[in-house]
């Protein structure tokens, strides 16, 4: 096989502040054959200025810049068919993969042929420092993606082959957001298995206190599990789940922020 076994997708749009400390933390992965696609996004902020000086330093690193806005779904896209590896790692630019991230999942893939996809547990942080953990269920099942996504998008990686197969990302106004919710649904319709690894391998950025969540975010998010739930036969009984980003919209801010710490406290749990 020829070509790196790992292709990195990232998308950034506006990320000066945090961009160079994610990069940083790609190069220096214990696993070293890699290749690293960035695509600028239409940044504003100097963004593309800092992928361009690191596409210079390392020659396993290449920059694509978008003329316009596209999302990060169109984005994504533009760089797996830029990708030669037969793993795709994903990672966004404000977060963090610790050193030994890509060695443990290559890893996986390469003993677990039936699986596609292996994700991991992260380490929750903010502006003021690391606040939480947060893991996933070790093999995820169909009826598991009622409650929601079931691995974290920024620390999945998955076989090049299964990515293409589902189509890669939806480009969609109805998949805002839920990209990465959307894409899982339609691996595991096809029949496609995940699993999430029980060490922290990423630090991933979340503000303690939650996003305020748009109404027509939470109508996209229903249409998204609506079409998920169908393909993966979750219908007529999993109905309840597809209209529950519009209930949570019901739910006081200040109890979101109580639960969310106390859930993913270390050491917690809800």
């Amino acid at each position: 096989m020829t070509g790196p076994r790992v292709s990195v997708l990232m998308s950034v749009y506006n990320n000066v502040s945090s961009v160079d400390e994610s990069i940083r933390s790609i190069v220096a992965q214990t696993f070293s054959d890699w290749e690293m696609i960035l695509i600028d996004d239409a940044s504003t902020d100097g963004s593309a200025e800092r992928l361009l000086r690191w596409q210079e330093r390392d020659g396993r690193i290449r920059v694509l810049r978008n003329e316009t806005n596209a999302g990060l779904a169109a984005s994504l896209n533009r760089a797996l068919n830029n990708a030669s590896g037969a793993y795709v790692a994903r990672m966004d630019g404000d977060d963090v993969a610790m050193p030994h991230r890509f060695a443990r999942q290559a890893a996986f893939l390469d003993q677990n042929p039936d699986f596609a996809l292996v994700s991991a547990g992260c380490v929750l942080f903010d502006e003021q420092g690391e606040w939480g953990r947060r893991f996933g269920l070790p093999r995820p099942k169909k009826r598991d993606f009622l409650w929601g996504s079931q691995f974290l998008h920024p620390a999945s990686m998955m076989r090049r082959e299964a990515l293409l197969a589902a189509g890669g990302y939806r480009v969609s106004r109805d998949t805002l957001r839920t990209e990465d919710y959307d894409l899982f649904m339609r691996m595991y319709a096809l029949g496609y298995h995940g699993c999430n690894l029980d060490e922290p391998l990423l630090k991933y950025f979340e503000p303690r206190r939650p996003r305020r969540v748009k109404l027509v975010e939470r109508w996209r998010e229903a249409k998204t599990r609506y079409r998920g739930f169908k393909a993966l036969g979750l219908l007529p009984r999993g109905f309840f789940f597809v209209i529950k980003p519009l209930l949570t919209g019901l739910v006081p801010g200040r109890l979101k922020r109580k639960y969310q710490e106390k859930k993913y406290a270390p050491g917690g749990g809800v």
